[in-house]
């Protein structure tokens, strides 16, 4: 063996060990190419929701919002998005974690941390603009509200938008039964934007209390360069997971479309994350700030020392909704009997015929006609014209002659006339 062999062999040797005491595998020096950055960006932070209509919030169970008067909610049906594999979102995207069917809780513990001095690196790459009009904005210009039909994170996985923020943001879920695993009833929330802990349950006179927010607003966004994207494009941003926050309803009607030069999370612990992710969006989107607004996220920025929490446990939300499974009805014990169809016989023996009580004889006696009164052997017999008493008012009798006589008031002379 050659002295050249005995040293590869050597050298070899020395690597295996250096390997194995960094405790590190070799496939984990792998690059991550292109695509690869790309389909991980897509869900590399939390996400937020907001410019819902009050609308969506009646209709049992979506949020409600206002963007500067505007009403606004989530978006629909998308192609692939150009912007996904933009290079300022390297950074972010190579922490973003494996999409998992459990939901989570917000704000998540921060695993890692981005240094802000990157987050101002990416800042840099955004153009400095004023504000375009509003010419033109409907909610419209993003889709359809909470479509699935999106290219996103959490696109075409059976259920809508909203449902799957809800799940991803909250804990303590209970999901209603028959519609995939999808419909939130119940949960909590952990309100990154307030630090306040919201029941919430699903109603028409329940559901704003929790709202989904857009972290870069859709009528910020348009006026920022949406309206230079697709369709296509806007629908991704506005259903996108990375722009998507479950939030404290009121806290979410009061930022309205504003950007971070006109309003910032009351929570000041959550500042930092929540302008990076705005810078993050804007990143992805090829959207612009203004200069005021790019002052106020430095100004932010230089607060969060060496650097910011990521949010990449609740970047992404799951592509197949997690399975709640309900109990069965525990069984009766006893099965109900066929009903029988036969007929009870028919009785042919009739039944005794009852006879009913003879009537007790009267005890009034018909009342005598009047004759000859009072009988005498004298034959005092009433006649027509004679007087009669007042009590016999109306009585019928027959006179001596035998024709029919009554008593009548004659002007308060009572006699007996012709009947």
């Amino acid at each position: 063996m050659s002295v050249r062999t005995v040293g590869s062999i050597v050298a070899l040797a020395a690597a295996v060990v250096l390997i194995a005491s960094c405790g590190v595998a070799p496939q984990q020096w792998q690059p991550i190419d292109a695509a690869t950055a790309s389909s991980t960006s897509s869900g590399a932070t939390s996400a937020a929701v907001q410019e819902t209509s009050p609308a969506d919030a009646r209709a049992g169970d979506l949020s409600s919002g206002s963007d500067a008067g505007t009403s606004s909610y989530s978006v629909s049906p998308s192609t692939p998005d150009s912007a996904s594999g933009s290079p300022n979102m390297t950074l972010f995207s190579s922490l973003a974690p494996t999409a998992t069917d459990t939901p989570r809780a917000n704000p998540p513990a921060a695993s890692s941390v981005v240094p802000a001095t990157e987050i101002a690196r990416v800042l840099g790459t955004l153009a400095v603009k004023g504000r375009a009009p509003k010419t033109g904005y409907t909610r419209a210009q993003f889709g359809p509200a909470w479509s699935d039909d999106v290219t996103v994170d959490g696109g075409h996985n059976g259920c809508d938008t909203r449902n799957d923020i809800l799940r991803r943001d909250l804990t303590g879920l209970a999901i209603k039964a028959d519609t995939g695993g999808c419909t939130v009833l119940t949960g909590t929330l952990h309100d990154a934007y307030t630090g306040k802990t919201i029941a919430f349950t699903r109603g028409q006179a329940t559901s704003g209390a929790v709202q989904i927010d857009h972290v870069v607003a859709l009528l910020d966004a348009w006026q920022k360069g949406a309206q230079q994207l697709s369709a296509a494009q806007r629908q991704n941003m506005a259903n996108d997971p990375l722009n998507l926050q479950a939030v404290d309803g009121p806290t979410n009607e009061q930022k309205g479309a504003g950007d971070a030069a006109t309003w910032l999370p009351p929570n000041k612990a959550y500042r930092c994350t929540y302008v990076s992710r705005q810078i993050e969006v804007k990143a992805k989107y090829h959207l612009w700030v203004t200069q005021a607004e790019k002052d106020a996220i430095l100004r932010v920025l230089a607060t969060c020392g060496a650097g910011v929490p990521s949010t990449a446990a609740v970047s992404s939300v799951s592509s197949k909704p997690p399975m709640t499974t309900f109990a069965a009805k525990p069984p009766t014990g006893t099965l109900n009997p066929p009903a029988s169809t036969a007929k009870p016989p028919v009785s042919t023996v009739k039944p005794p015929m009852t006879t009913s009580a003879a009537k007790p004889p009267s005890t009034t006696a018909a009342p005598k006609p009047v004759g000859c009164h009072p009988l005498s052997s004298a034959g005092n017999c009433y006649k027509p014209g004679q007087l009669c008493a007042k009590r016999d008012h109306g009585v019928t009798g027959v006179a001596g002659s035998g024709k029919a006589i009554k008593c009548v008031d004659g002007n308060g002379t009572w006699r007996w006339v012709a009947a």
